[in-house]
């Protein structure tokens, strides 16, 4: 009998949401023995999905309640034309936690899934009550010298037509759409995973699966075309780590593989200093996506933060002892 394990079983309990009248997909796995710990959201990367906690969910799970959530235009959520902003997918996140949630959580986000939770902590700090990041993508820390600005403005100036016209150019569907299609297959995704993992044994077949597959949904290309467009729009405000990070008062922890070719690891030292509460931990041997590559490695550290921060009274413990 075949006993294999398949990564849709080991997350949990898969549910589909209505957010804003578009489909939303999430799952949660509820404690083994309840402590009385803080709920964990789990938020993914880019181009990633509630999949990629598949070595993470269940090992959280064993004293608190955990829920992952698939960003609007990813994983199995829909996939819309819409402007995707940041604050879009914080407000994702806030809405579901006001309908499924309503106490405060621990936040643990990977990549673009760390600048939302960043940001939601900001935004909503009744919400959160501890952050975990896994690399950051943020470069408001780097220093540029005071020249700069007005020494590229008149280039930046000459610049802004050209590239309006080859967004416009490669954003069209006759050229964009070909483009998504060659993307999109599992060989190629497979070659560009590589490039984000050290170890490129963990690059297995569930994994190409979980990237690849939404990428087949309805709607996948016209998502991402939206992306792009948003990520390319003129003075868009956003948030930044740089003024974010100084206002939290929570416990934060930083997670940075050093071998991240996607991120550079240099900027993690420069986020630590923004704040005192932040507990920097440089993983060697590890690239951008610590949680799929070393879970053995990532979730001691994780989990120690957590009872570092988020113990269990003496009384609950002796209750748990006795039962």
């Amino acid at each position: 009998m075949n006993t294999t394990t398949t990564w849709q079983q080991k997350i949990g309990h898969q549910r589909d949401w209505a957010w804003r009248g578009w489909q939303t997909r999430y799952t949660f796995m509820r404690a083994v023995q309840e402590t009385g710990q803080p709920p964990m959201l789990l938020l993914h990367g880019f181009g990633a999905s509630i999949g990629h906690w598949r070595f993470n969910l269940p090992v959280f799970a064993q004293d608190r309640t955990v829920y992952a959530l698939d960003l609007l235009g990813f994983g199995a959520s829909e996939k819309v034309s819409t402007d995707y902003l940041v604050t879009l997918w914080v407000e994702q996140v806030h809405d579901f936690w006001q309908t499924y949630i309503r106490t405060p959580i621990i936040l643990v986000g990977n990549s673009l899934g760390s600048l939302v939770g960043l940001t939601a902590a900001a935004l909503y700090p009744e919400m959160v009550a501890g952050l975990a990041m896994l690399t950051l993508p943020d470069t408001s820390v780097l220093e540029n010298p005071t020249w700069i600005k007005p020494a590229i403005a008149p280039l930046k100036l000459a610049l802004n037509p050209i590239a309006a016209l080859a967004k416009a150019i490669f954003t069209s569907p006759p050229i964009f759409n070909p483009f998504f299609r060659f993307i999109r297959q599992p060989k190629i995704i497979r070659s560009w995973v590589k490039k984000a993992y050290i170890d490129t044994t963990s690059v297995e077949d569930d994994l190409v699966d979980i990237l690849s597959s939404p990428a087949y949904d309805q709607d996948a290309a016209v998502a991402l075309r939206a992306m792009v467009n948003t990520m390319t729009q003129q003075n868009v405000p956003q948030y930044t780590a740089k003024e974010m990070l100084p206002q939290l008062s929570i416990p934060i922890l930083l997670v940075w593989g050093q071998q991240d070719v996607m991120i550079p690891p240099k900027l993690g030292p420069l986020f630590a200093r923004c704040n005192p509460r932040i507990q920097l931990v440089e993983l060697d041997h590890a690239g951008h996506c610590p949680h799929d590559e070393c879970p053995n490695r990532l979730n001691p550290i994780i989990l120690d933060w957590l009872a570092s921060h988020f113990p269990v009274d003496a009384l609950q413990s002796e209750q748990l002892h006795c039962a």
